[in-house]
């Protein structure tokens, strides 16, 4: 079967690189969202806590639940369903979230500094922090998210600006409602990188952790080494005569005689469609026809395929990045650290 094969060291390198940045690794808070991007949120949780990072984020209350002996924070970014659990910090993400989340809770409070996307405007501070108090809400951190990090321009100068305005008017507002000091948090990985180290209590670091982060050119980034890399499997092998034709409507046509086989990796296991008559292994096969559900031909007959072991070069043969190449693959492919 088809199977995904997660690299420890490569997996610590990243994290030594990230914490030296960071200037210790409890500020790192990995994010596992989306089964960990693809890699397996258990067994990445897994290795982190194996590391000695304490601190996650995650999309759903039932993700913080797979893991929640692995952490002592947990950053639920998208949930409201309710838990006991003291671990667990809700993000507010709109005003209306307030009053979906049960009292006591810990929650944290987003704020848009330029996305558009989620959070509540900067004018709406005072109108948050006192619902949060009449709720009887426990509020333990506020933060925004970069638009833009990953490319040269203004715009990762003016949302730390932005953030840095409205960290001062939380403190004062956090004082006329008698509240501890709350963990500050803006960069994500990318950002990380621009900042050259970790101003705030924590960073938010994903794709970087996983390897396979990209920067404009023109941006310094330190070496990462990919964790992930895909296997396939024959199912079944054949010559290819010439003019004869491979698949669905044919697509590939065969100039000479040659060896090809069919493997167990298809659209249905998220090798996704797009690749078709684009996509070339490291070893230089290349995939004859189009993809199917649950198979693909390459121009190989090896028993045992090596498909990618870098989500960005897969990507840029799909023409997507690297996040959706990587949360492609579904958790039903068996997941091995080594």
């Amino acid at each position: 079967m088809a199977h995904i094969i997660l690299k420890r060291s490569s997996f610590f390198h990243n994290l030594d690189t990230i914490a030296a940045i960071c200037g210790s690794k409890e500020k790192i808070a990995l994010v596992l969202k989306d089964n960990a991007y693809g890699h397996g949120l258990v067994e990445m949780a897994t290795l982190a806590s194996e590391y000695g990072i304490t601190k996650a984020v995650v999309r759903s209350v039932a993700e913080a639940e797979m893991i929640e002996h692995c952490f002592r924070y947990i950053l639920i970014l998208a949930d409201t369903a309710p838990s006991t659990n003291t671990k667990f910090h809700y993000a507010i993400n709109c005003l209306d979230d307030i009053a979906a989340l049960h009292v006591n809770c810990n929650v944290e409070l987003k704020v848009d500094t330029g996305m558009h996307r989620n959070g509540i405007a900067p004018e709406e501070l005072e109108t948050a922090f006192k619902s949060i108090a009449a709720r009887q809400l426990r509020l333990t951190g506020l933060f925004s998210h970069h638009r833009s990090a990953d490319c040269l321009s203004s715009e990762w100068f003016w949302q730390r600006r932005r953030f840095e305005k409205i960290k001062i008017r939380t403190a004062n507002l956090q004082r006329r409602y008698g509240l501890k000091p709350l963990a500050f948090h803006l960069s994500n990985s990318a950002a990380l990188f621009r900042e050259g180290g970790c101003s705030d209590a924590m960073v938010r670091v994903g794709i970087a952790a996983y390897g396979v982060l990209e920067l404009e050119k023109s941006l310094s980034m330190p070496t990462l080494q990919p964790v992930l890399t895909l296997y396939a499997h024959k199912i079944a092998s054949r010559t290819l005569h010439p003019h004869e034709r491979v698949g669905y409507n044919g697509t590939y046509t065969a100039a000479v005689s040659q060896n090809i086989a069919t493997y167990d990796i298809g659209y249905a296991d998220g090798f996704m469609r797009s690749y078709a008559s684009q996509f070339q292994t490291p070893e230089g096969h290349t995939v004859l026809g189009r993809i199917s559900m649950d198979n693909s031909t390459f121009s190989t007959a090896q028993n045992k395929l090596l498909v990618f072991d870098d989500a960005r070069v897969a990507a840029a043969a799909g023409k997507t990045i690297a996040y959706e190449v990587l949360t492609a693959l579904k958790p039903h492919l068996p997941r091995k650290v080594v």
